[in-house]
């Protein structure tokens, strides 16, 4: 599993002088965070049965799993539709574009048609893992872009002064080196690619960016970065202290996109097997002694997915345990709709160690944020105080789990 710093290096291995190569398409104007890990997901699914395959794009989006999994997820028409066409082309063309030019896929043109084939699949596996993965490449890729084409000390003197004159100054570099240097020649498509280009930094920098073809009034969040923009915790942000998270949800109906977080909930499943196969053995995170020769095949929600799907895609919420630990004790009886509360109270303290581990760490990659950890006992506990524990403040952490189940504890007995 490739880490932040191997991202880093293999884009310093290329040169993306958009001055030499004359194109825009290095990243386009209908490009987002989350459509690019999933195309990049996509690709890895049409090649599995053969890493070297060619392909066009669409084969990509005429390969059957991806079809249903564009039309829920992204709510698109009928990938059959003939009248989807142009909107397909874009939806899939434009992220194979960028992955071309960025070297993790080959691209040749043959008789008028783009050839793809993947270039380096360690790098394409990361970006389609998570979109947090994805970020960070786009990130890296981008930086680099600027870099190579002597573009980036203008963007580095917006993030440092961020105000209307910065602002105009970057922003009409961009569209004059744009014009002068690629295909690409009015000012409104510019004005698009750009941005796609400084919200990701700014997001990166905690920073303003833009929004309406002006400086953003705000720093740039997250869902401003996704085609699917719905975040719970800008909702949650809202909530008043001591309304429950079922009582403004009832006056604040939200409709949730369940096909995505489903989507979402097995690739953070995926990665965090992946990951804890090859940085711990394969060992179960729940430490028991019983079960310490046990593989940890199965990836268990702490709080569960159905009841909880705005954190079952955070793997702060995952925890790898072995067939017996989940189907025996998680669940009792085998009964997936069942949560043993007592072992869930267990199975977070040994998150909590699985997380300090990997952010105290002294080396590999940090897979977690104790932010989210907060926002998931948050929701887990509907409990607003839990976020105001300090960063990295453990000790509050395990007090916080500990009181949840003591108190919870204490009011079945006087019931």
């Amino acid at each position: 599993m490739l880490t932040q710093q191997d991202i880093i290096d293999f884009c310093n291995q290329h040169d993306y002088d958009v001055r030499k190569s004359k194109s825009a398409r290095w990243i386009d104007q209908k490009l987002t965070v989350d459509v690019l890990s999933f195309i990049a997901d996509c690709i890895l699914q049409f090649t599995a049965d053969d890493p070297h395959k060619e392909f066009k794009v669409k084969d990509i989006w005429m390969f059957e799993p991806v079809g249903e999994s564009v039309r829920l997820i992204f709510k698109k028409p009928d990938v059959n539709n003939p009248k989807a066409k142009r909107e397909y082309d874009k939806f899939f063309g434009q992220p194979l574009k960028l992955l071309g030019y960025a070297k993790v896929l080959r691209e040749e043109k043959r008789r008028g048609c783009n050839i793809y084939k993947i270039e380096n699949g360690q790098v394409l596996e990361y970006i389609a893992t998570r979109e947090r993965n994805a970020i960070f490449f786009l990130k890296t890729y981008i930086e680099k872009v600027l870099l190579d084409s002597d573009m980036m000390t203008y963007f580095d003197d917006f993030f440092a002064r961020q105000n209307k004159d910065t602002y105009k100054r970057v922003k009409t570099a961009m569209q004059e080196f744009t014009i002068n240097n690629t295909e690409v020649n009015g000012i409104k498509e510019c004005n698009r690619i750009f941005t796609k280009v400084i919200n990701v930094l700014a997001y990166y920098r905690n920073a303003r960016g833009t929004r309406r073809g002006h400086i953003s009034k705000s720093v740039i969040t997250y869902d401003e970065l996704m085609y699917n923009r719905l975040n719970f915790r800008d909702i949650y942000a809202d909530k008043p202290k001591g309304i429950t998270r079922k009582e403004y949800a009832a006056t604040h109906p939200v409709k949730v996109n369940v096909a995505y977080y489903h989507y979402q909930s097995a690739k953070a499943k995926r990665f965090l097997r992946v990951f804890n196969d090859q940085n711990r053995g394969g060992r179960t995170e729940h430490l028991e002694t019983a079960h310490m020769l046990d593989e940890a095949i199965h990836m268990h929600h702490i709080f569960p997915e159905a009841e909880y799907p705005e954190i079952c895609y955070y793997m702060e919420n995952i925890i790898a345990l072995t067939p017996t630990q989940h189907l025996n004790y998680a669940h009792p009886n085998g009964h997936t709709h069942e949560i043993d509360e007592q072992y869930q109270h267990l199975l977070l303290l040994s998150k909590a160690d699985r997380i300090y581990e990997n952010l105290i760490g002294a080396s590999g990659e940090r897979i977690y944020r104790f932010c989210d950890f907060l926002f998931v006992l948050n929701v887990g506990f509907d409990d607003d105080d839990v976020l105001d524990i300090q960063d990295m403040d453990f000790c509050s952490v395990i007090n916080a789990i500990n009181m949840h189940y003591e108190v919870k504890e204490k009011r079945t007995c006087l019931n």
